[in-house]
């Protein structure tokens, strides 16, 4: 595995998740506290259950403190510059903005970090771990997050979410043969970037069972 590739896409996940946690933290009205929990429970939390799962214990976060570093000062800030931005409260539209941008940067980038950890187990099948671990690892905090944030998960309705990870990542092993590391992992990355905000656009959606007579609308 490339260290330096994982360590790139590692940071930028950790501090897109943090701020998408933070967000969160906020809208629900969360004190500092509660915010550096959110935002640190998100930007670690997919990758303790992918250390795990792989066979990497204690899981990183755990052993090396600079992702939980990163995800306090990013809450920080983040908590900061809401409070002293004059247009925050009344600027929806931007802020939902900003939280999807995050959020889709986050979860490209963690798909990353989990699918080049399974190919580096060389455990099995040569797909399933990586690709399990990549979605794994992009999805995990975000369930982590909304689940402490009292609200449904939304990687089980939202607009290709973990879909669009999944998709990155297969696409991402099918060139593990073909290509290096690094175009590997960006031409992941750009996958996942381009289905999610193509998603978020065009309001892409997956099949959602809708009874006929809409009996139970109300």
């Amino acid at each position: 595995m490339d260290s330096l590739t994982w360590v790139i896409f590692d940071i930028m996940g950790t501090i897109a998740f943090a701020i998408s946690g933070a967000m969160v933290a906020i809208h629900r009205r969360m004190d500092i506290f509660g915010i550096i929990v959110l935002a640190s429970l998100t930007a670690v939390g997919g990758g303790m259950v992918r250390d795990v799962l792989a066979g990497i214990t204690p899981p990183v976060a755990l052993c090396n403190v600079t992702d939980f570093m990163l995800a306090i000062v990013t809450a920080i800030i983040v908590s900061l510059a809401y409070s002293f931005w004059p247009y925050a409260a009344p600027n929806k539209a931007f802020l939902l903005w900003l939280y999807n941008m995050f959020d889709t940067v986050g979860l490209a980038a963690f798909t990353i970090t989990g699918m080049l950890t399974g190919l580096a187990c060389h455990a099995g099948n040569p797909y399933v771990l990586p690709v399990l671990l990549g979605v794994i690892t992009a999805v995990g905090g975000g369930i982590l997050r909304d689940l402490m944030a009292n609200r449904m998960p939304a990687v089980l309705y939202k607009d290709i979410y973990a879909t669009a990870s999944l998709v990155g990542a297969v696409f991402a092993c099918l060139l593990q043969n073909v290509a290096d590391t690094v175009t590997m992992a960006w031409v992941c990355f750009v996958l996942v970037i381009g289905l999610r905000f193509g998603a978020l656009h065009y309001g892409w959606h997956l099949f959602h069972p809708r009874s006929s007579e809409r009996k139970y609308d109300n």
